[in-house]
C-alpha cells in the first residue's frame, strides 16, 4: 500500500467537489506520479515539448521542485478516487519550500528581486495543465477553487510564476505581447523583469494598432484568468525552446480573490496554519 505523504496537512483543506470531480492536494508519491505523467502527456506528446533522454525514458516531467511543492489535483471519481483520476493539476510552491531548493522555479528565467522583497507570504504558481478529455472549463474553475483554498488557509499575499504563449516565434503572438506589456505591466515595485541573457522585448507593435477584442480571444485561458484576478506581468518575455512556449512572468495580489471568491468557498478556511 502507497504511504501517505505531508502535504495534505500543509494545506489543511479537504477535498471540494463538483459532482464526479473533486480538488485536493495529491495525498501519495503515486499520485505525484501520476501528475508527471499527465504533465508529461500534455507538456511533450501534445504540445511538443522536447524531452531530455532521461524524460523520455520515464515519460515524467519531474524535476527538484517537485520534492518540495504542493501538487493540487483535480480527480475524476467516475475514473477513479486516487492516481487513476487525476485530470488536473498546478504544483503550488510556497517561500519556504523554494528555499528548500534554494531558488523560485521563475527564478531561471526572471529577475524576482520585487517578489523576494515582498513583505507579505508568497506563493509560486506553474506546471499547470488538464486533461484532453476534461477541458470542458469545469476543471479549471477546480484548480483556482483549490488555489482559493490554500490561499486563505496560508494567509498568502502575493501568488506569481510564468504563464505560456504557445510556439516560440515573438513575431506571432506580438499582439497579445504589445497588449500585455501596454495594458498590464506590474508596477515597479512588484515587476519581474526577464534575465538579460534571456529578455526579449514584449512592445513589439504600435499599441494604437492592437485589436484588443482578437487579442483577448486569442489569449490562452490561464493567462485571461490571471487578468481577471487583476493580475499583472513582469518586463519582458522569454522563450522558454525546450517546452515550446513563450513565456511571461504574471504577478497576483490575493485581495481581489479574497473580495470575489470568499462568500462562495472561502469560509472556514482563515484558520491559520500549523
Amino acid at each position: 500500500m502507497t504511504a501517505e505523504i505531508e502535504a495534505p496537512e500543509r494545506a489543511g483543506f479537504g477535498e471540494l467537489r463538483i459532482g464526479d470531480l473533486g480538488v485536493r492536494i495529491a495525498r501519495s508519491p503515486a499520485e505525484i506520479d501520476a501528475v508527471q505523467a499527465l504533465r508529461f502527456r500534455v507538456f511533450y506528446e501534445e504540445m511538443g515539448a522536447t524531452p531530455n533522454p532521461v524524460t523520455l525514458a520515464i515519460g515524467r516531467d519531474r524535476d527538484a521542485f517537485d520534492a518540495v511543492a504542493d501538487h493540487l489535483v483535480v480527480v475524476d471519481h467516475a475514473i477513479g478516487p486516487g492516481p487513476e483520476g487525476v485530470v488536473g493539476t498546478y504544483r503550488l510552491i510556497p517561500r519556504e519550500a523554494a528555499q528548500r531548493v534554494g531558488h523560485f522555479y521563475t527564478a531561471e528565467e526572471y529577475d524576482i528581486t520585487p517578489v523576494l522583497r515582498f513583505p507579505g507570504r508568497v506563493l509560486e504558481l506553474g506546471r499547470s495543465c488538464v486533461d484532453a478529455a476534461h477541458r470542458n472549463g469545469v476543471v479549471m474553475q477546480l484548480l483556482w477553487r483549490g488555489i482559493t483554498a490554500y490561499v486563505f488557509r496560508h494567509r498568502i499575499d502575493l501568488m506569481f510564476g510564468c504563464a505560456s504563449l504557445p510556439g516560440i516565434d515573438p513575431s506571432a503572438v506580438a499582439e497579445e505581447l504589445t497588449y500585455l506589456h501596454e495594458q498590464h505591466l506590474a508596477p515597479p515595485q512588484l515587476r519581474p523583469r526577464a534575465l538579460p541573457h534571456r529578455y526579449v522585448p514584449m512592445r513589439r507593435l504600435d499599441p494604437a494598432t492592437v485589436n484588443t477584442r482578437r487579442v483577448l480571444a486569442n489569449l490562452p485561458p490561464l493567462i485571461k484568468g490571471y487578468l481577471r484576478l487583476g493580475g499583472f506581468v513582469g518586463e519582458g518575455a522569454v522563450i522558454d525552446a525546450q517546452f515550446n512556449t513563450i513565456d511571461v512572468a504574471v504577478v497576483v495580489k490575493t485581495d481581489l480573490i479574497t473580495q470575489r471568491y470568499f462568500r462562495y468557498y472561502g469560509r472556514g478556511l482563515r484558520e491559520p496554519a500549523d
